[in-house]
């Protein structure tokens, strides 16, 4: 791979399902660099809040929250000469989530304690935002088979799925590379993969939108 530009610092971001995850451990193995991954497996509140969503939402966003500023202070210390980083989590993606999620009162509190948690997330270099149908996210996220998913439904990840969508649309503080993923297989498809790896090294400043199918 012609290698003119390399992203210090990527972000994948995207709904539940889309594959951010495994497309932020592939590009760590690629690049050969640390990975920092959010583990919503860790959550104790997360199963109960696909059961409840009323009940479990606030400690659900709220030890997300905490988790994520642990993290981030861990990023901070980190080895800052590494050419490469990667993770699969904005944090700005958790107020999207917690304005999904909790009602006014719970989220008037989240934002007091958000607010006082300070977080000084660093600007990532290139957001990679992907993108799928949301009956392809729903297949996905049955097929991988995660115990405290199973409660998932199709109008919860409608509500996320729509969140992201107008988020990213007034996201401005990075490069921006939108992806189609609905026909995107990370695991098996090694030219799909390869375009990518393209894309993201010859990447410009601004938003900008890659679908694999219409150039392959």
């Amino acid at each position: 791979m012609n290698r003119q530009r390399q992203p210090d610092y990527i972000v994948v971001e995207g709904p539940i399902g889309v594959g951010k995850t495994s497309l932020a451990k592939r590009l760590a193995t690629t690049f050969k660099t640390d990975l920092m991954l959010e583990l919503p497996g860790e959550n104790p509140f997360l199963e109960r809040f696909y059961e409840d969503p009323e009940t479990a939402a606030l400690p659900t966003q709220l030890h997300f929250l905490f988790q994520r500023a642990r993290q981030l202070e861990i990023f901070r210390q980190a080895d800052l000469f590494r050419p490469v980083q990667i993770a699969d989590f904005l944090i700005d993606k958790d107020r999207l989530f917690a304005e999904v999620t909790l009602s006014k009162d719970e989220f008037d509190l989240y934002q007091q304690v958000y607010n006082r948690t300070a977080l000084e997330a660093p600007v990532p270099d290139l957001v990679i935002y992907l993108q799928a149908p949301l009956q392809v996210l729903l297949d996905r996220i049955s097929d991988r088979g995660i115990h405290y998913e199973r409660h998932i439904n199709e109008e919860y990840l409608a509500k996320i799925t729509n969140a992201y969508v107008d988020f990213f649309y007034y996201y401005n503080k990075s490069p921006l590379l939108i992806v189609n993923t609905a026909d995107f297989d990370l695991v098996n498809n090694a030219d799909n993969y390869a375009m990518l790896l393209e894309q993201i090294c010859y990447l410009k400043t601004g938003k900008h939108y890659f679908n694999p199918k219409e150039v392959a």
